[in-house]
């Protein structure tokens, strides 16, 4: 069975499901399809933590299914914009998990931040590189970067 990295920009996926869809993602039934595919080594889903009982709620249902849930403090700046992301973790995460043999990366985003990390892994470490992300709102840069693209439809999503 190959081995799966499963990395999760939650606010990626949360916001642009909900744009499109007005729905939510479905991690369970995502963990049960890549369940099927191989043995989920590390699976790590990166929030933003603003201590809403609703999230908290969330995180644990996360955890329930077997993600590791990464928290980082939502900052707010004083001219009003807000800073949250996790782009530099998740890309410390995937080179370090690739390195302890990995096959399969799966980044589930749409942000082409990523574009560069997937292609280093791939010509680096030669793992197989997935993206799942909502098709109309996740970059040309990530997908053309990716070895398969999963786009986020009706089946992945909560009722």
């Amino acid at each position: 069975m190959k081995n799966i990295g499963v990395f999760v920009d939650v606010q990626n996926i949360y916001y642009t499901t909900k744009d499109i869809y007005n729905r939510q993602f479905n991690y369970r039934e995502l963990w049960r399809r890549l369940s099927e595919e191989g043995n989920i080594t590390i699976a790590n889903a990166y929030a933003i933590d603003r201590g809403h009982e609703k999230q908290i709620r969330f995180q644990e249902a996360l955890r329930q299914i077997g993600f590791t849930v990464k928290l980082k403090s939502y900052i707010q700046r004083r001219d009003g914009s807000a800073k949250g992301d996790w782009d530099v973790g998740i890309t410390i995460d995937v080179l370090e998990s690739v390195r302890k043999k990995l096959d399969t990366v799966i980044l589930l985003s749409g942000d082409g931040d990523f574009a560069l990390l997937l292609d280093k892994i791939k010509q680096s470490y030669g793992v197989t590189a997935e993206v799942y992300g909502v098709a109309s709102l996740t970059a040309q840069s990530l997908i053309d970067a990716s070895s398969f693209f999963h786009p986020i439809k009706q089946e992945l999503l909560l009722n």
